[in-house]
């Protein structure tokens, strides 16, 4: 049979039901899709591929899913570290995103992202800002899946002015986006602290029209919730379970501050979580008790937030803290083990995004969504279990090719959608205009 490619692999870790791991097999692609999996001896037998890969010491993964971001704001890295959340967004970030948001910059922010996701494995991010529009045809023509946020915010921006026109604007992303294969949209209402009653109500019957996610930052610090019950006399659970959000549309991000009874409220409303401990960890925002909201059945993804707060979007490396936070934090080694964080970093996320009978997983029918990690190098030599390996000591420089529904975006370390060096003095270029007088 004639096919698109074959890519042979030292180990294919499927993160399927059973987390098999396959050694010395291979990929079998076609028209986008997986076609088969099967020992390397036996590919050549079966198939004749247009192109094929040889990739010893190489581990394939399904492609990493960032569940929560903001992809623009990388043009944001450092320029203000090292304070509390709510300082940092409105004495700093706020101000900077008044005088600064517009498509262009939208644009240039996103293909700095996007650049920066695919060297290092991600396939599909989970996106919350401005101009979505804009994003989502970056994402388009760079060939990465995304989902696209339609913003919620009370206060007026560059956007839109009020509700209305959020939402109508919103609806007006979701129509242009609704039929392609790799861009999806969920509405997104920045927090509780930051929309008011009226507009989340419409939110919800929305959704149930649209049937897309509702993706929310949630309970991040303690001053959120304090406000919270200083303006509506309720924690923001509890205020958002009275208007009808909680429910499995909701994707909840950070959910560091929750009482035992609101972990256990939310795993029966069928609600997701998405954990982004690094900036947890530097905006000092609090620790999110992750293997509680994994044993009491809550669906658990991993997201990296903007690089503005991180400061990366390494998920890898997010990866890799999830764990450490969970063992430190729970004084047991064995919470989140090396196989479930990189399912809450794979499947998991897919699931959240209502995509995971798309991707998520290397299993046949499935997307080719695929990374190839070098575990050749120094830094992961020997390999005893390759899991852990990826999780404890791979790096993202060790990603060396990625594909998304068959295209191959990442070859050799190149990117081969995208003009790196163009993005990049973009990027100079916004720094010289932001803060002129740094550096």
């Amino acid at each position: 049979m004639k096919i698109d490619s074959l890519i042979h692999a030292s180990w294919i870790i499927q993160v399927d039901p059973d987390n098999r791991v396959l050694h010395d097999h291979v990929l079998a692609i076609r028209d986008g899709r997986i076609l088969d999996i099967l020992p390397s001896a036996e590919a050549n037998t079966k198939y004749r591929a247009v192109v094929e890969h040889h990739l010893p010491e190489h581990a394939l993964i399904p492609g990493l899913i960032n569940a929560h971001t903001h992809a623009a704001m990388c043009l944001l890295r450092g320029l203000a570290d090292d304070m509390p959340l709510m300082k940092w967004l409105h004495q700093y970030i706020w101000p900077a995103e008044s005088r600064w948001i517009s498509e262009e910059f939208v644009r240039d922010g996103s293909l700095l992202a996007i650049a920066e996701m695919l060297r290092g494995g991600t396939t599909c991010f989970n996106d919350m800002y401005f101009y979505p529009e804009i994003t989502g045809r970056v994402a388009a023509t760079a060939g990465i899946r995304a989902t696209l946020g339609l913003i919620l915010v009370d206060f007026p921006s560059a956007w839109a002015q009020n509700a209305d026109e959020y939402l109508r604007k919103g609806i007006e992303v979701h129509d242009e986006f609704r039929h392609h294969p790799l861009i999806r949209t969920a509405f997104a209402p920045h927090a509780p602290y930051s929309v008011s009653d009226a507009p989340l109500e419409r939110v919800r019957i929305m959704t149930d029209e649209l049937q897309i996610p509702i993706h929310m930052h949630v309970h991040e610090t303690h001053d959120e919730v304090l406000q919270s019950l200083h303006q509506y006399g309720q924690r923001p659970l509890e205020r958002l379970a009275d208007l009808g959000l909680l429910s499995p549309a909701l994707i909840a991000v950070h959910m560091t501050q929750m009482l035992e009874e609101e972990i256990q409220d939310y795993a029966r409303s069928g609600g997701h979580i998405v954990h982004a401990p690094e900036s947890n960890l530097k905006l000092a925002s609090g620790f999110a008790r992750i293997q509680q909201k994994v044993d009491a059945g809550i669906n658990v993804a991993l997201g990296t937030d903007g690089a503005a707060s991180n400061n990366d979007l390494d998920m890898l490396g997010e990866m890799r803290t999830a764990a450490f936070v969970a063992k430190g934090f729970g004084h047991n080694p064995s919470l989140l083990p090396a196989s479930m964080v990189l399912r809450m970093a794979t499947i998991n996320g897919a699931r959240a995004l209502g995509i995971e009978e798309e991707t998520g997983s290397l299993e046949i029918g499935k997307s080719a969504d695929v990374v190839a990690l070098d575990l050749g190098q120094p830094e992961t030599q020997p390999v005893y279990h390759p899991v852990s390996q990826i999780l404890y000591a791979a790096g993202r420089h060790q990603v060396r090719h990625v594909w998304i529904a068959g295209q191959h975006l990442l070859n050799k370390g190149v990117l081969t959608s995208l003009d790196l060096p163009e993005i990049l003095a973009r990027a100079r270029l916004w720094r010289s205009r932001i803060a002129p007088d740094r550096p």
